[in-house]
This record gives C-alpha cells, structure tokens and sequence, in this order.
C-alpha cells in the first residue's frame, strides 16, 4: 500500500525522504532495542547513547539520573541495553506537586518495601564494630561531628537505648499494682537485647499522697493512686561478641515516663530546690522531680538508694574492664535520668564514664545544676523533637544574660543540659503534619524520626529501616491516610498490626 506522501510534503523533498526511509528501515531504533538489527553492536550502541543525549538535551534535565533506576544490561550480540527513566518521570513533576512524590513512594514499584515497612518484622540499621572509638559515640566529644549528618552507627545506637526505655513502659503495665502490706517480688523484663540481662528493679516513691476515700471510690485503679511505683531497672550486657563490639561492657540504667496520679502530681511541683548534697545554693532542680528520686517507700528504697547500690556492685563486680554506664529515659524518666547522672557520677573512687540520651525530657534544673553536670563530666545527648511542648516546661525559659541575674531569686529559671538532637513531626513523609500533642511526645514516634533522621538539610532518608506496625498501632490517627489505605490494600491483615495491651490504662506519656 502506497502512503500519500506528496500530499504532506512539498516535491523537491519527496526524493530525499524516499532514499532516507529506504536506509531507516533497516537500522535499529535506539528507543527500541528489543527490535531485530543488522548494524553492529558498536554502531547500536552509539546511536543509543546519542539518541538518549538528545532526549536529555530536549527534557532539560537538571539532576543526573536515579542509579536505581538506570539499569544497563548487555545483550546476546554485546550491545547494551538502558532502561531509564519515561518521558513523565523525566519531567520530575514530584517537584512541582508533593503529591506526586507521595503517589510515586506509593507505586507497585515499591510495595515490596512498603509491606516490610507495615510487617511487625523489625529491621535494624546495622551494628558495626564501635571498637576504639565507643568513647566517642558514647559522647567524650559531646558527639562533635556525629549529629549534622547523624552518624549511622549513633543512630542505632540512640534507637536501640529508646528500645530499652520501651521495655520499661512494657514492664511497668504488664504489673502496676505494687502491695502497700509487703515488699516487691522480683520482676521479669523483656529485654529487647538478649546480650544484655536485667540485674535490678528500680522504684520511685512520692511524697505526697491522695486521701484513702479515693481508693474506696476507684478500687480497680489503686494503682493510679499508689505512692510507690516499678519505674525501670538496671541492665549489663554480659555477651562476649556484644562486648566486643562495642568495646566494652556497658551498663544500662532504663526509666519510664510518667503514668501514675501521684507522679503527674510531682510533675507540677515545679519550684527549683537545692540540690541536698550540694554546699552550692545556687545548684537547684525542680521539686517533684527531687522528691520522686530521693524520697523512700513503705517497702522499698529510693531510686537514688537502689541505684548507687546497684552501679556500686556492679562497678566491684567488673573491676578491672572497660566499664561504661548509659542512663536513659523518656519524659519523667528523662528527668530523672539527669538526676540519677549526678548521683552516680561520684558514687565511687572509680565511676566509668557516665552518658544520658534523654528522650522528650523537660527542664529539670537552673544554671548551677548545669554547671555541676558539667563539672562532674556528665555527657548527655537530648533528643528533642520540635512540636514536642514538654521539652518546653517547666518554667520561663529566660536569656542567658538576664538568667544570671536572676537565678538566686527566681524560682521560674530553668536551663537545659547537654547536647541536642532536634528532630521534627513535620519531616516524617508518613504522619500528618497536624498530629496531636501525644503523637509529638510518643516514644514510638520518636525513634521513627531518629531511624529516618539523615541531617538538617535531609530531615527524612529514603531507606529508614524501622517498620511502622507500632507506629500505626500507637499513632494510626496520626498516620497519613494513603499510609493506612495502602497497609489494607497490601491484604495485610489488622491482627499483624495488634500489639498485647496492658490490663490496665496506658501511660500518659507513652
């Protein structure tokens, strides 16, 4: 069948068109390299590679194409085959419309990360040898060079610490209840370490109590009203290889955060007392916080008792090993873990050195309690996410200058201790950049911002490791529809989202 071709162009172009259609049908097309050829592999080649030029040319591309995406492949005759980018990928319109990007993180090319994303199966970042320089990861250099971009190996080290102040909360509820006629039992933990085995149970006690007629109204909440409550415990890792790799044996001291009637009670006593040890009246920190770490039980000691107690042994037990002692903690446990800093910090000749990563932690002493941290070499690492309002409280948080003027007579001043990792709600491409003031808080919520934390320039990485099944389970409210949507479409099943819930209401905090 002949093609009206004089119809479309004019008679002095017919004859050239004839001798170029003549030689096109027997070359290869370089946008389709599956079609037969008789040019050579070399000659194929050269055409592909200049006809790609021209497409980069006419897309006026600013970025050098995604390796992921650009795969090359040789052939059976030895040319090379590369699949790049289609003519609407190479547009990037995800920079123009973010739901794009959105749309795009969400296409059948990456539902296999995604379903493990939504597995409960959790997928760490990798432990790598710390070897000489856990000193450093574990903040002699205030973490210089390791926050902007977030060091890897930091980075799992943070989340696997948060990990330990989970298992705290999940301890906590599985028991609430303590007996006001008789001493604890011993409390199993599990642990999310197996290197690492739980050597004491620590208590905190309040110093104010509700009236017993409360109790006879509520009963089956007594222990929201109990002045005595499990707060955490301390841990050792005693695995040859986890020591090895981290270069040393490392003692963990694990606190949760508020959950009982009579510790939110605490929290609001916020005028600044000295410090009892202290000769320096100038060495202040918040009044419930005091009172919770240093007031006794009817049947247990103070959590300022029990772990000098404990950390003492310890100490004695590995007498002669690199030793090091990690206190963490979240909201109340974060304060208290600043606490519990200064109190072991020269509980003996010897004390290893001593680090705090703090998770959502509030103010918890003046100037002078900074000044004594400091003095006494107290490394603590804050992580602090921005739409978090705890971290603001308690107390006006007055400038430098004016704080030193004011801080003998005001009892309002407060000053944050340590290095900080600020991470933000807003960064996760998975929450709703409206998520309440609990998301903000949420543990869970902020080790998912450290695992998917990369630098300042790059809040949120594109390889985060850590599954979002607890996240939608705690947060789904706060979790972006597409996000829940997809996790149904995936046909994964709601039972796979379901965590064991505690018989009794959940912290607060949590």
């Amino acid at each position: 069948m002949m093609i009206g071709v004089g119809l479309t162009l004019p008679a002095h172009n017919l004859n050239v068109f004839n001798a170029r259609r003549a030689s096109f049908k027997c070359q290869k097309s370089p946008l389709n390299p599956t079609s037969r050829t008789h040019v050579s592999s070399a000659s194929s080649t050269e055409l592909t590679r200049e006809t790609l030029s021209n497409l980069e040319k006419l897309l006026q591309k600013s970025n050098q194409p995604d390796p992921e995406r650009v795969v090359k492949t040789s052939t059976s005759n030895g040319s090379i085959e590369t699949k790049g980018k289609g003519l609407l990928e190479g547009l990037n319109l995800s920079r123009i419309w973010p739901e794009m990007k959105a749309a795009e993180e969400m296409s059948p090319r990456h539902l296999n990360r995604l379903q493990r994303l939504l597995s409960k199966t959790m997928e760490y970042s990798p432990r790598n040898n710390l070897g000489s320089r856990w000193r450093e990861y574990h903040g002699c250099n205030d973490w210089s060079g390791l926050l902007d971009p977030l060091d890897e190996n930091l980075r799992r080290e943070v989340v696997r610490y948060g990990e330990f102040v989970q298992a705290a909360y999940h301890g906590f509820h599985s028991n609430p209840a303590m007996s006001t006629d008789e001493a604890p039992l011993p409390r199993h933990v599990a642990l999310p370490d197996r290197s690492y085995k739980v050597t004491k149970s620590l208590y905190t006690t309040s110093s104010v109590g509700l009236p017993k007629w409360v109790d006879d109204v509520a009963p089956d909440l007594g222990w929201m009203t109990q002045r005595s409550s499990w707060i955490g415990y301390v841990a050792v890792c005693d695995d040859k290889r986890e020591i090895h790799r981290m270069g040393r044996r490392d003692i963990v001291i694990a606190l949760r955060g508020t959950a009982t009637c009579m510790e939110w009670a605490e929290n609001f006593r916020a005028q600044l007392d000295q410090i009892p040890e202290s000769d320096d009246p100038t060495q202040r920190v918040e009044r419930g916080f005091l009172s919770l770490h240093k007031t006794r039980g009817a049947h247990v000691p103070s959590l300022a008792e029990l772990v000098v107690e404990e950390v003492q042994r310890l100490i004695e037990m590995y007498k002669g090993e690199p030793l090091s002692i990690t206190i963490t903690g979240h909201s109340l446990g974060a304060a208290l873990s600043l606490l519990v800093a200064d109190e072991i910090s020269s509980c003996a000749p010897h004390v290893p050195p001593v680090a705090v990563f703090s998770f959502g932690g509030p103010r918890v002493g003046n100037k002078g309690f900074v000044e004594r941290l400091n003095k006494k070499n107290v490394k603590v690492l804050r992580i602090v996410n921005n739409q978090d309002l705890i971290t603001k409280v308690p107390g006006i948080f007055i400038v430098e200058k004016v704080q030193q003027q004011q801080q003998q007579d005001n009892p309002w001043t407060y000053s944050h201790v340590g290095t900080e990792l600020r991470v933000d709600t807003k960064m996760s491409p998975y929450l709703k950049s409206n998520v309440d003031i609990a998301c903000c808080h949420d543990l869970e919520a902020y080790l998912h911002l450290v695992d998917g934390y990369l630098s300042s320039k790059c809040p949120f990485r594109s390889n985060a490791k850590r599954s979002l099944a607890k996240l939608l389970h705690d947060q789904g409210s706060n979790v972006k529809q597409l996000y829940t949507h997809k996790a149904l479409s995936l046909n994964l099943e709601r039972d796979r989202f379901s965590f064991p819930m505690p018989s009794c209401l959940p912290s607060p905090s949590q």
